[in-house]
C-alpha cells in the first residue's frame, strides 16, 4: 500500500531538501514509509485540518 495522504494522521515536512513523513500514532511502515493495508486508524483528512477556508464568496 502506497502512503495515505488524505489520512489526518499523515504528516509531510521539507527539511533541509529532504521530505520527511510520518503517521502521528506510528501505524505506518518504516521502510520505506507506506501505510498499511486497511489502516484500523484512518481518519479521512477534513478540510479545518489542513488551516484552509472555504472558498465560497460572501452573500451580497
Amino acid at each position: 500500500m502506497s502512503v495515505r495522504e488524505d489520512c489526518r494522521h499523515y504528516s509531510s515536512r521539507t527539511v533541509r531538501d529532504e521530505v520527511v513523513q510520518r503517521c502521528r500514532v506510528d501505524a505506518n511502515e518504516v521502510m520505506p514509509f507506506a501505510c498499511p493495508e486497511g489502516c484500523l486508524f484512518f481518519e479521512p483528512r477534513t478540510l479545518s485540518d489542513t488551516g484552509w477556508s472555504d472558498a465560497t464568496p460572501p452573500e451580497r
